[in-house]
C-alpha cells in the first residue's frame, strides 16, 4: 500500500455551474490520483452534509471553500504518512466527529476517500475496480452494470413538465455494455422525433434528458418511451423496459399526509397513491420503480412492495441514502428490494461499499447512480457499480459529464474483452 506524501483540493465547476470539490492524493511514489465529488439538486433529508461556505457574495452562498480549506488545514495534516483506504476513511470519520459529517463535509471527505482508492489503484497497476474488490474482498466479479438512462425529466429537475421526477429507460437482454449504450441511445434519438411531431420542447434538464412543458398528464410520458422503443427497433420488455423515479417527497406534504400532483389537480393518502401508481402495472413494461413514496411515509413502503408483488423492483434512494443502518431498517420491515447508491449519500469509499454488501449479502439490486444538479465529470461510480455487481448504472443520456460515464464503462468492456476493440 502507498502512503500519502501530499494532498492537494480546490473548488471547480460542477453541471449545474455552481461549484463542488476536487482534490489531488500524491503517494510517496509520487502517483498521484484525482477525484471530484458529485451532489444533488433533489436531495434525501438523511444524507451526509454537503458543506457550503454561505456567503452571499460568492456563488449565492454555495461556495466550497471552506470543504477545501478542511481538506487542506484539517484533513491533509491528519493522513498525511498514513496508507490503506479503510484506516483513511475511519480517520477522516474520527476527525469529523459527527454523524454526517457536517464539521469538515462529506464533500471534503469523499474527494479525499475517491482520490486515495484512485491514486492506490494506479500506484498498483490495477483498474479501479479491481483495486476496490481487493480491498474490500468483493467477489471477483467481471458483471458490467447495464445502463438506466433517464429520458424525460419532470419534479425539481425542469420546469412546468411532469409531477414525477424522471422516467427512464432500463435496458434488458444480455447485450453488451456498447450494444446497450447503443440501443438507449437510439430510444433517446426517437424519442426525440416523437415529441418533435407532438410539438413538444426537446430541451434538456439537468441530467441530460428531455424536459418537454405540456405534457397533459403523469403517464403521457410511458406511452412515448414505448412509441420510441417500438420506434427505435426494438422490443418492449424483452429488450428494453420503463423505469421511474417519482422522487415523492418533492410532492409530499408532511402535516397532512397527502400527495398532491399538479398535474391532477388532486392530493392522494398514501393508499390512493399506491392505487394510482397500480394502474399502470400490466400496461407499460416496468422494469423499477424508485422513491413512488416519500422518505418520510415508511409505513407505506411495505404495501408497496406487497402491491407490485414482485413484478416490479422498488427502489430506495431518498429512504435509504446509501446508509447501512436506514438500509438495514428497510430490508428488514420489507420496504424496497432494490437500492440506489450515491457515493456523496454516504461521504466515504467504505461506507458506500458497506452499504453495497450489504445488498449482496441480502441478493438485492444495487444501482449507483450520477446526481441532478452537482454531477462532476467523475466516472467512479462506474467503477463502483462493476466492484460490487450491480444490475445497473442510473445516468442521464447527453451532456459531458453524463456520457463519460458510459464512455467508462465501454471502456472496462475493452479492458475485460480485448477482442470487442
Amino acid at each position: 500500500m502507498g502512503k500519502i506524501k501530499q494532498i492537494e483540493a480546490r473548488e471547480i465547476l460542477a453541471s449545474g455551474g455552481a461549484p463542488t470539490v476536487e482534490a489531488t492524493v500524491i503517494l510517496e511514489s509520487g502517483v498521484a490520483g484525482e477525484a471530484s465529488v458529485s451532489y444533488g439538486a433533489s436531495a434525501g433529508s438523511k444524507e451526509a452534509v454537503v458543506l457550503l461556505d454561505a456567503d452571499s457574495r460568492r456563488f449565492k452562498g454555495k461556495g466550497m471553500l471552506r470543504a477545501v480549506s478542511h481538506i487542506k488545514e484539517k484533513i491533509a495534516p491528519a493522513i498525511i504518512g498514513m496508507e490503506g483506504l479503510k484506516n483513511i476513511d475511519q480517520k477522516m470519520l474520527e476527525l469529523d466527529g459527527t454523524h454526517n459529517k457536517e464539521n469538515l463535509g462529506a464533500n471534503a471527505i469523499l474527494a479525499v476517500s475517491m482520490a486515495y482508492a484512485r491514486a492506490q489503484a494506479i500506484e498498483n497497476k490495477q483498474m479501479l475496480y479491481e483495486y476496490l474488490q481487493d480491498e474490500f474482498e468483493l467477489p471477483k466479479s467481471t458483471k458490467l452494470p447495464k445502463p438506466m438512462v433517464v429520458m424525460i425529466e419532470g419534479g425539481k429537475h425542469a420546469d412546468n413538465s411532469t409531477d414525477l421526477q424522471e422516467y427512464l429507460i432500463s435496458a434488458l437482454g444480455n447485450k453488451g455494455a456498447a450494444e446497450n449504450v447503443q440501443m438507449t441511445m437510439e430510444i433517446y434519438e426517437a424519442l426525440k422525433k416523437i415529441l418533435k411531431s407532438e410539438g413538444k420542447s426537446t430541451n434538456v434538464g439537468n441530467e441530460g434528458a428531455f424536459a418537454p412543458n405540456g405534457i397533459e398528464n403523469n403517464e403521457k410520458a410511458m406511452e412515448y418511451l414505448v412509441r420510441a422503443i417500438e420506434n427505435a427497433g426494438y422490443q418492449p420488455g424483452a429488450e428494453a423496459g420503463i423505469s421511474l423515479d417519482a422522487a415523492a417527497s418533492e410532492f409530499y406534504n408532511k402535516e397532512t399526509q397527502k400527495y398532491h400532483l399538479k398535474l391532477e389537480n388532486r392530493d392522494f393518502s398514501p393508499e390512493e397513491l399506491i392505487e394510482y401508481f397500480a394502474q399502470w402495472i400490466g400496461k407499460y413494461p416496468f422494469v423499477s420503480w424508485e422513491d413512488m413514496l416519500s422518505e418520510y411515509d415508511w409505513e407505506n413502503w411495505p404495501r408497496l412492495v406487497e402491491k407490485v408483488e414482485g413484478k416490479i423492483k422498488i427502489i430506495a434512494d431518498d429512504l435509504t441514502v446509501t446508509n447501512t443502518k436506514l438500509w438495514q431498517e428497510a430490508i428488514e420491515k420489507k420496504a424496497a428490494t432494490a437500492i440506489l447508491i450515491k457515493l456523496n449519500q454516504a461521504g466515504t469509499v467504505s461506507e458506500t461499499i458497506e452499504c453495497c454488501q450489504l445488498a449482496i449479502q441480502e441478493g438485492l439490486w444495487t444501482i449507483p447512480s450520477h446526481r441532478g444538479g452537482g454531477e462532476s465529470n467523475d466516472t467512479f461510480l462506474v467503477d463502483l457499480a462493476v466492484a460490487v455487481g450491480s444490475e445497473y448504472i442510473k445516468v442521464g443520456p447527453t451532456r459531458g459529464e453524463r456520457v463519460a460515464k458510459y464512455n467508462r464503462l465501454m471502456r472496462i468492456e475493452e479492458y475485460l474483452n480485448p477482442q470487442s476493440r
